[in-house]
């Protein structure tokens, strides 16, 4: 991901280094703060905060983690914080669709649908389980690299990710069965 140059570069005092390193990790940052917060401002404020602390905090990055993991422990813990604050406004917002005569429409409505169920099963889950779906499934981290970011042991990581796939899978048959959402 990111060259190791640049963060040494970066914390020596290069300001260009730093901005380069900004705008490598400023994409993944916002994905991770989308997916657990669930909205689109809640997101862009939160990566904006990540990417912040980041700049201000780079001496303190040290190699004994990946600088991913350093990055997504700053992200993941703002948005839980957000979160926190924030629980009962959460909310999703809807994507556009672009058809054309071309296109599969009733398969592109159906994969909306299949999305936006999944989204709101994920914001429906607690915000421990929501943070390791989010870091495992949207960021493609290890275990291992979830429980630095998150700095829990492996074995709850592992537990959490159990449960939480369970909890997705009983929402997402409720609705397939046209359960009730919301």
């Amino acid at each position: 991901m990111v060259a190791k140059e640049l963060i040494i570069a970066a914390q020596s005092g290069d300001r260009d280094a730093l901005i380069t390193l900004l705008r490598e990790i400023e994409s993944h940052i916002y994905r991770t703060a989308y997916y657990i917060l669930g909205n689109e401002q809640d997101a862009k404020d939160a990566a904006q905060e990540a990417l912040i602390r980041v700049y201000t905090k780079i001496n303190s990055y040290e190699e004994k983690a990946l600088f991913k993991t350093w990055v997504q422990r700053i992200v993941t813990n703002i948005c839980i914080d957000k979160f926190r604050r924030t629980k009962s406004t959460v909310s999703i917002e809807e994507h556009d669709m672009v058809f054309s005569g071309t296109q599969d429409v009733e398969g592109e409505i159906l994969s909306t649908y299949v999305a936006k169920d999944i989204q709101e099963a994920i914001d429906k889950l607690p915000e421990h389980h929501r943070a390791v779906v989010v870091l495992r499934y949207l960021q493609d981290f290890s275990y291992n690299e979830i429980a630095d970011s998150l700095d829990l042991p492996l074995n709850t990581v592992k537990s959490y990710l159990f449960r939480a796939r369970q909890q997705l899978q009983l929402l997402l048959r409720d609705y397939q069965k046209g359960g009730v959402r919301g």
